[in-house]
């Protein structure tokens, strides 16, 4: 797994909070971090393949398994940390108070998770499971990286410490590949997603969602369908934009699909490119960069970005306090606003939209507003004692709050009124656990890394299934991370996790990658299901195959999409679990020439931002560098393929 990306260049802002709370809230000033459907009959696991993760092991009680029964016979705790955690927890590490320390001018403000770059792991893409000792954990000062260039091939050993080092010195080379435009032909539309949580509005989740309950037409409510002929062609290729002078790298996160477009973040901009044949339909310029855009759109296509007010410049970087809405359709900024916190701007770390509602958080607390009018529905009280982190949206809208001292944190999961910022269920987290990622908010699994038992980076020791309706502990599955191979930036960006997906009221999750079988030299791993009733796997089991490694992107109603990495000399594929018998349909396969191959290795699903929908891939960048000034390497923003 990886570590996490630098902190943000902004100081920690003072106190401030979310929606109205009860008054019985504790009085206590918080320490301020740094800115910035039926399922199949159960049946025992298969065994492990050689070499493979130990797939056997039940849900373990631990610290932070609140209020629940334990499960009979738990296997013997985690170890102590391994690599990306110090042996024990640093005197004035990332998030202490007070200790914030400006990164350097050109790294990005605001790090994040899914599709966010990070330090490189195994098999030569910033990865999982990469062992060392001694290097900072996640949550800990990190050294300032870019995402490092994929090797050719889907697998390959681990790091040591010093390689790890090293590379971490030399990944920004990689950020983005080469410039040019091809074109072709495809269409699609997004997979949608019903807004249950109160509001009046719908939602839909964006292409490349990573979560739900599974909605749509058919037995198995997937849209997605095999078309004749799976092999791909390039639809088109965004060369990668050239950052300001003096500015070494500048986001470009979000990227969004709707029925004839697919939008994309460029420097200080949105644009709306025709999604069969790459020709901009419309621009969105902006006063600064994008830090940040919602995985989520309402739906007649309207979505929230957070931006800076103006070019960031070696004296001032510029803090992320504007929130929009934009027009996926018509390509217009609906509204933009900004909130305080006293008398202070927020700088704005996470933004979703749930029903009809865009809530933005931080740590000075969150903020929401009507989508249609840019009226405020809520902002932060400084006579609050707790505040909104962040909010996860899309089926229900959920609060990550935090109450209480840094090393002595209280998290409360709270599902809200998406107008009124209300609390309609809370669930509360054993004190210690410093933060928390929300995989998805209907059913409401939330992640964590408890203890600091991970080990890796990936922000994630165990899964916490919680029923929404009551606010109660269902289940708490745990999730080593020397087995398996999501993560999730709970930290910045709330509801952003890579590797897994939420569906069928159960987990799938990517294992980390091992040996192949027979005499393949390469890596291989699976995706996984845990039942969210239970905790327990249900024994389905859907292999990469070697030298393929196969992470989920999101529910096509019961069915599981994923993505699957591939050796040096084939192209990746798009696949669909079959939600029942997990039996895997090839939906499309990409050109294994040498060219594309290179523009689509640099695309790693561990970092790059990974839309598909009926037949369309479109894969992104999330950062622009000048790094490869002065080479002959080609640079890459966007690269889309699509079936016939």
């Amino acid at each position: 797994m990886t570590q996490p990306p630098p902190p943000p260049n902004e100081p920690p802002q003072q106190p401030g909070f979310g929606p109205p709370q009860d008054p019985s809230q504790p009085q206590q000033q918080p320490a301020q971090p740094p800115q910035q459907p039926g399922p199949p009959q159960q049946q025992q696991p298969p065994s492990a393949p050689a070499g493979g993760p130990d797939l056997n092991k039940a849900p373990q009680p631990g610290y932070g398994y609140p209020q629940a029964p334990q499960p009979s016979a738990p296997p013997a705790a985690p170890q102590g940390p391994g690599y990306g955690y110090p042996q024990q927890p640093p005197a004035a590490g990332y998030g202490y108070p007070g200790q914030a320390q400006p990164g350097p001018y050109g790294q990005p403000q605001q790090p994040g998770a899914y599709g966010q770059p990070q330090q490189p792991g195994a098999y030569g893409q910033p990865g999982y499971g990469q062992p060392g000792y001694g290097q900072p954990g996640y949550g800990y000062p990190q050294p300032s990286t870019m995402p490092m260039q994929p090797q050719p091939g889907g697998g390959g050993k681990k790091f040591n410490s010093q390689i790890a080092i090293i590379v971490s010195a030399v990944v920004a080379i990689a950020l983005i590949v080469g410039g040019g435009v091809w074109y072709a032909s495809s269409s699609g539309k997004d997979d949608d997603s019903k807004n249950t949580a109160g509001g009046d509005g719908k939602n839909k989740t964006n292409g490349g969602g990573g979560s739900g309950s599974g909605s749509g037409s058919g037995s198995s409510g997937a849209q997605e369908k095999a078309p004749a002929d799976t092999g791909s062609k390039v639809l088109f290729q965004v060369p990668a934009p050239k950052t300001p002078k003096d500015v070494t790298s500048i986001s470009t996160a979000g990227s969004w699909l709707t029925d004839t477009v697919y939008a994309k973040s460029g420097i200080a901009e949105v644009v709306g490119y025709d999604r069969a044949k790459g020709t901009k339909k419309w621009t969105i310029d902006l006063p600064g960069p994008v830090c940040e855009g919602s995985g989520r759109t309402t739906e007649d296509n309207k979505t929230a970005i957070i931006f800076k007010p103006d070019m960031p410049t070696k004296g001032d970087p510029q803090s992320c306090t504007q929130v929009a809405v934009i027009d996926l359709e018509t390509g217009k900024e609906v509204w933009t606003k900004t909130a305080q916190s006293g008398t202070m701007p927020i700088s704005f770390n996470n933004v979703t939209v749930s029903g009809g509602t865009v809530a933005a958080g931080s740590t000075s607390g969150g903020a929401a507003w009507d989508v249609a009018t840019g009226k405020q529905l809520w902002a932060p009280k400084t006579s609050d004692s707790c505040y909104d982190s962040g909010y996860a949206g899309g089926a229900k809208l959920v609060a990550v709050r935090k109450c209480g001292e840094y090393e002595a944190r209280q998290l409360h999961i709270q599902n809200i009124d998406p107008k009124t910022g209300k609390v309609i269920t809370e669930y509360k987290m054993d004190e210690g656990i410093e933060y928390a990622a929300v995989v998805s908010t209907d059913p409401l699994v939330v992640a964590a890394d408890v203890g600091d038992s991970a080990g890796d980076g990936s922000g994630i020791s165990d899964f916490f299934s919680v029923d929404n309706k009551t606010g109660k502990l269902r289940t708490r599955i745990s999730a080593p991370g020397e087995d398996f191979a999501a993560r999730c930036d709970a930290i910045y960006k709330i509801e952003k996790c890579s590797g897994l997906a939420v569906g069928n009221d159960r987990l799938y999750i990517a294992t980390e990658e091992h040996d192949g079988s027979g005499e393949s030299y390469g890596q291989t791993n699976e995706i996984v299901a845990f039942d969210l009733a239970t905790g327990k796997q249900t024994g389905q089991r859907a292999d990469a195959g070697d030298d393929y490694e196969i992470y989920p992107l999101r529910m096509d109603g019961n069915n599981v999409l994923a993505y699957k990495r591939p050796p040096y000399d084939k192209g990746g594929q798009i696949v669909s679990i079959d939600g029942g018998t997990f039996k895997q349909t090839t939906l499309m396969e990409n050109p294994a020439t040498e060219n594309v191959r290179d523009v689509e290795a640099r695309m790693s699903p561990d970092y790059a931002e990974i839309l598909f929908s009926k037949g369309g891939l479109y894969m992104s960048s999330v950062y622009a560098s000048d790094f490869s000034a002065g080479t002959d390497r080609k640079e890459y923003l966007v690269i889309a393929f699509g079936t016939s």
